[in-house]
């Protein structure tokens, strides 16, 4: 008598997993998928004339070529690296920074001061402009007084009333509220590293800047890599923080337009600007390949070195 082979039993079909599944893919594909494909297939028509009528991709021609689109979109688009060049340069390696020195055992209060940088990054976008445009206002702003109480009153300028410096203070305003989360991001990564590599290195006779640069820095870096495409994401779909201090007409004169104002004014219109969907439509389509294809080069050039690096 020959026992039964377990192996050549078929297994149950996992119905509990599709149970489970099944809800938050309908949530995703209702509220992600089907708008994004929604909004890739808008794009391929004209629905100014009150008709929808197919045009291929004679939308995105037009936004990078006729005169009437194409000097806010490159102006917006121009604007938006920028932004994002302040967040690379400024946001990140303050983060970097305000972690190793919160992650330091020496530190006292450290939690304190945690909370404290990290609180900006859970108040609203719309408080933080307001309250910003009231600080740096020349009529009833404290920012001029404090600085000619310290001795710096002749660097005031109504900064965000100028072409040359609105979008750098709103761009300094968007680091300070949000240089927490790099900073939170790198700090549960730097708590992770074991102590034994450290004190190793310690042995070995390694001052602390030597024990971060060859010990620590090399372990964080696919965390500073996350922190890098989560800034270049987050900034060019950047729009509240614009909207609320200077309008969508994003003033003075456009300075401070970026891809999401000028894709909300594209779509809806705005005082004399009709709104049209087919165009929005190839706007956000543009915004959605601009992001993409900076993650996937990322992701091939940088993010393959650093795994490289580490093994």
């Amino acid at each position: 008598m020959t026992q039964p082979n377990h192996q050549d039993e078929k297994k149950p079909f996992p119905w509990h997993l599709v149970v489970f599944l099944t809800p938050a893919l309908l949530v995703y594909v209702t509220f992600s998928v089907y708008p994004l494909l929604d909004t890739l297939f808008l794009s391929l028509f004209d629905t100014q004339r009150g008709e929808s009528t197919f045009v291929g991709l004679q939308n995105f021609i037009t936004l990078v070529t006729d005169d009437n689109w194409s000097d806010a979109f490159w102006n917006a688009l121009l604007n938006n690296f920028k932004f994002f060049a302040i967040h690379m340069l400024l946001q990140n390696p303050i983060g970097l920074l305000l972690a190793v020195l919160l992650s330091s055992p020496k530190l006292r209060l450290s939690g304190t001061y945690r909370t404290l940088i990290f609180m900006p990054t859970m108040l609203s976008v719309v408080i933080i402009g307001f309250v910003w445009q009231l600080l740096l206002s020349p009529i009833w702003g404290i920012s001029e007084n404090f600085l000619y109480s310290i001795g710096l009153g002749h660097y005031f300028d109504a900064w965000l009333g100028k072409e040359g410096s609105a979008l750098i203070t709103l761009s300094f305003i968007s680091v300070w509220q949000f240089v927490g989360i790099p900073m939170m991001l790198i700090y549960a990564t730097l708590l992770n590293i074991p102590d034994d590599i450290v004190d190793a290195s310690v042995v070995d006779g390694a001052n602390p800047l030597q024990t971060f640069w060859y010990i620590k820095l090399p372990l964080i870096l696919p965390t500073i890599a996350m922190v890098s495409i989560l800034t270049f994401v987050a900034n060019f779909n950047a729009f509240e923080l614009i909207y609320a201090v200077k309008g969508a007409l994003a003033g003075p004169n456009f300075s401070t337009d970026l891809m999401g104002t000028f894709f909300y004014r594209t779509f809806f219109g705005f005082q004399l600007q009709q709104g049209s969907a087919s165009m929005g439509a190839a706007v956000a389509t543009l915004m959605f390949l601009i992001i993409l294809v900076g993650v996937m080069l990322f992701l091939f050039f940088v993010q393959r070195r650093i795994q490289r690096f580490q093994f």
